[in-house]
């Protein structure tokens, strides 16, 4: 059976008295760096909650022990995590910190990197970097107080001075970076102008790929000789969890085969689904009819505060799951005041989800690693206020790596100009997939083919036609001619039976569903994708 999670309140308060959360308190308090050193000074009588001075100028922070458990890819418990947290809320803007932006991978290049992997059969690995925060150099002048259980007898009245950051701190997740970046840059990588997380060392003909998401890292390439030098430089610079093979990355499952890659979110089996008692669905008919009449102003009899949980559980399952894309999109539209209505929907995406859990997507090799993209739009499917939806995939031979369904900014006028609209995201989403490829050895030579089933809109951007039905679209879409000009993009016609984004933008009968969730390389575990 597994294990239900503690709730994170529960855990805070056993955190405190169970011993099973005592070694994961050591093991952070005992970490090889050495993170901050002891000044005497005499604390000022304090309110709860509040800091104590030093002088005129600084400020003492707070530190608190957090507790969490952390679970494996099947929903078992992995291990107990105790992690020492400033209580960083007291911090002052332009004193205790300056600078707090810090880049993270996107999820569309952790799958164009699995999509290029795969391509290519290459194996993937991941790393772990433990206690990543407190590895970044910090600037400011940080007083905090002594944690709980290790406040140092007959030295009560000191404070510590932190060397590096902490958890908590608002500029630790940037310190951090600035830490492992300078260790990329100082090894010879190349970093990634369109994705500052990607890096990238080039050796001849050898390559070797990094991707970074906080503390942990995927790194793949051609010789594995390198990859081992690469290994074994970062667990001697930093303490690492070597991980061995991709396995289980940011809450989603994969599962590394021969010659293709199965692609599974294993969070549809460990979080919210578990304590479902509803019945399993394969199919999304319920939502195709709710969708025609679900708007705003719906009845709100009764509280539906759990829809809002259950969108946003869907919500991070689309990383994974192309299919639920436009389903959840649309409910999340309604969270602010979900009605009953809106909870329907909600259930019948998890039960369909519950249905096919198993589920995940192929890639695999092919001749080529070529860029290919669809876009589409609806006309004025909200009933709210007559917007249209956008949608738009990309794929490199395989199982698509890269979608989108957008409620669009405008209302427009005609069905034409919604296609037009959507075009131009495609296109902006196209530009920057191609430089990601290009960093990562991938140059795409020919213009990225994508594919629209409106054959007016094409007509568009090669000629400023039909000026009277054009001349009010906004100027920033119309850099979508730009980009067929330059030899970026090529839209080229297809049916709107062959327009695989059509699953993106509208609910769709079940035939039509099942169809095209096949297309875009969707199935069950147990099935070798053929397309």
């Amino acid at each position: 059976m597994i294990p239900k999670e503690t709730p994170p309140q529960q855990q805070q308060e056993e955190g405190q008295t169970k011993q099973k959360w005592k070694g994961g308190v050591n093991k952070h308090q005992d970490h090889p760096e050495g993170h901050h050193h002891q000044k005497r000074l005499r604390k000022k009588p304090r309110q709860e909650g509040q800091s104590f001075s030093i002088g005129q100028k600084k400020e003492v922070i707070g530190v608190k022990w957090i507790y969490k458990t952390k679970l494996n890819a099947d929903g078992s418990i992995q291990k107990h995590k105790a992690r020492l947290v400033a209580k960083g809320y007291s911090q002052l803007p332009g004193i205790d910190y300056t600078e707090t932006f810090a880049p993270v991978a996107r999820l569309d290049t952790i799958r164009a990197l699995i999509a290029i992997a795969a391509n290519k059969k290459w194996k993937i690995y991941q790393m772990d970097v433990k206690s990543a925060f407190l590895n970044g150099y910090i600037d400011e002048e940080i007083y905090v107080e002594q944690p709980q259980g290790f406040i140092a007898k007959g030295s009560e009245e000191k404070v510590l001075r932190l060397k590096k950051a902490l958890y908590g701190l608002k500029q630790a997740p940037r310190a951090w970076y600035s830490r492992i970046d300078k260790y990329f840059m100082d090894r010879g990588f190349r970093r990634s102008l369109s994705e500052p997380t990607l890096y990238i060392k080039s050796q001849g003909n050898d390559t070797l790929i990094v991707s970074l998401y906080v503390d942990d890292l995927i790194y793949t390439g051609n010789n594995e000789k390198m990859i081992q030098v690469f290994k074994e430089d970062m667990m001697k610079t930093f303490e690492m969890s070597d991980l061995g093979l991709m396995h289980f990355f940011l809450g989603i499952e994969i599962n590394q085969k021969k010659r293709e890659y199965l692609y599974v979110n294993g969070s549809t089996r460990r979080l919210y689904l578990r304590s479902l008692k509803w019945k399993a669905a394969r199919q999304l008919l319920l939502l195709w009819l709710l969708a025609k009449s679900i708007r705003k102003k719906m009845d709100h009899k009764k509280s539906m505060a759990p829809c809002t949980e259950v969108s946003l559980e869907a919500y991070y399952i689309t990383a994974t799951r192309p299919d639920i894309m436009f389903a959840t999109c649309l409910l999340s539209r309604f969270m602010q005041s979900p009605s009953q209505v809106h909870y329907a929907a909600a259930k019948r995406i998890l039960r369909y989800l519950r249905g096919t859990k198993d589920f995940g997507i192929w890639y695999k090799s092919t001749n080529d690693a070529k860029l290919v993209g669809y876009t589409d739009s609806d006309w004025a499917g909200s009933v709210d206020d007559m917007k249209s939806t956008s949608g738009y995939t990309f794929s490199l031979g395989s199982g698509i790596f890269s979608w989108a369904s957008k409620k669009q900014a405008t209302v427009a006028q005609s069905s034409t100009e919604a296609e037009y609209i959507a075009a131009a995201a495609t296109s902006n989403q196209a530009i920057w997939l191609r430089r990601i490829l290009e960093d990562i050895g991938e140059k795409q030579e020919e213009p990225t083919t994508i594919y629209c089933d409106n054959k007016s809109a094409i007509a568009i951007t090669k000629n400023p036609v039909q000026h009277s039905r054009t001349k009010h679209i906004d100027i920033k879409y119309h850099s979508l001619r730009e980009a067929t000009t330059r030899g970026e993009i090529e839209l080229k016609y297809c049916s709107t039976e062959e327009q695989l984004a059509d699953i993106f933008t509208k609910a769709l009968p079940r035939n039509k569903f099942e169809e095209l969730r096949m297309k875009i390389g969707v199935y069950h575990k147990h099935i070798k994708g053929e397309y």
